[in-house]
């Protein structure tokens, strides 16, 4: 039996550190990682014709992802992202825009693929120009899960675009401060637990995972609701911890494991990431491992 098969579709770009550049890109993030983890992942995007952008797209052959629906922009430039850290090792970005990833256009192939997927996975900051949002909800269609990763990126949101794509999905994943601004802008009251209900069964979705940095996960589905701990770790930075979570997330549940065994690995791997530089580092079964075997868990 074949490994199950993600599309992530989106920002692909080079996060500038001040370390040096590092391969980058929320939904090029969970292509990466899936990969790593035993899915098979292929990414949706564009790079501009420069020297950039020719080295990103060796970069997913260097690391066995499909690079086939990578598009190539004879106008605008490959994309880009100054990152700064704060004490605690969290990113402030500075995403630059009219870059090539901007302008995804349709095609064929890329219908064939995703049609063929198990999952298609999105986040909002992909369609911060009309050109892509067309784009992603024709592929959206066409999908047999649909995942979205809220992901929300100053000023490159809005309440309508955020709701239209909860509409979309069958799987959300969102971050507490995510989690606090949809809560304020429906009106929604109560426990976490009750909030999480209240935007499941209003968007009709099958899956709603919360991430909470130090202070763990939820995660809600038919079957109930879940809590996670976060692993004590020293963050290096959480630059792609979010990204990793979701792909280990998904490479225990595409596969059919139950919710808390999915919500373990996850945390695990978005904590291993946290150790380590950028949003792409290798990560080893042993490290993962070993972090699930610890049984260490932040003090709240």
């Amino acid at each position: 039996m074949s490994n199950p098969t993600i599309v992530c579709f989106g920002e692909f770009l080079w996060d500038v550190l001040p370390t040096g550049r590092i391969a980058g890109g929320a939904p090029m993030n969970v292509a990466f990682h899936a990969n790593q983890l035993g899915l098979e992942s292929k990414m949706v995007s564009k790079t501009g014709d420069d020297d950039l952008g020719k080295e990103l797209k060796r970069f997913l052959e260097d690391i066995g992802v499909s690079a086939e629906l990578i598009q190539t922009d004879n106008t605008f430039p490959t994309g880009i992202v100054n990152v700064t850290l704060d004490q605690n090792g969290s990113p402030f970005y500075e995403i630059v825009s009219s870059v090539a990833w901007d302008y995804i256009h349709l095609e064929d192939k890329g219908k064939d693929v995703v049609k063929n997927a198990d999952a298609l996975v999105f986040g909002s900051l992909a369609c911060r120009t009309e050109r892509n949002k067309r784009t992603l909800l024709e592929y959206a269609a066409l999908a047999n899960i649909r995942v979205f990763d809220v992901n929300l990126r100053a000023p490159f949101y809005s309440k309508s675009l955020v709701e239209e794509l909860l509409d979309k999905a069958e799987i959300v994943k969102m971050n507490d401060e995510e989690l606090a601004l949809i809560v304020e802008w429906y009106g929604i009251s109560g426990d976490e637990k009750s909030q999480l209900k209240t935007i499941k069964n209003q968007f009709g979705l099958d899956v709603v995972i919360l991430t909470k940095g130090r202070h763990g996960a939820t995660c809600l589905d038919e079957t109930g609701y879940y809590e996670q701990p976060g692993f004590r770790i020293k963050v290096q930075d959480t630059i792609g911890s979010g990204d990793s979570f979701l792909a280990a997330f998904l490479s225990r549940f595409l596969k059919g494991e139950n919710i808390p065994d999915c919500l373990v690995f996850a945390s695990a791997v978005g904590a291993l990431v946290a150790t380590k530089q950028g949003g792409t580092p290798k990560i080893e079964w042993p490290e993962i491992q070993a972090i699930i075997n610890s049984q260490s868990f932040q003090q709240i």
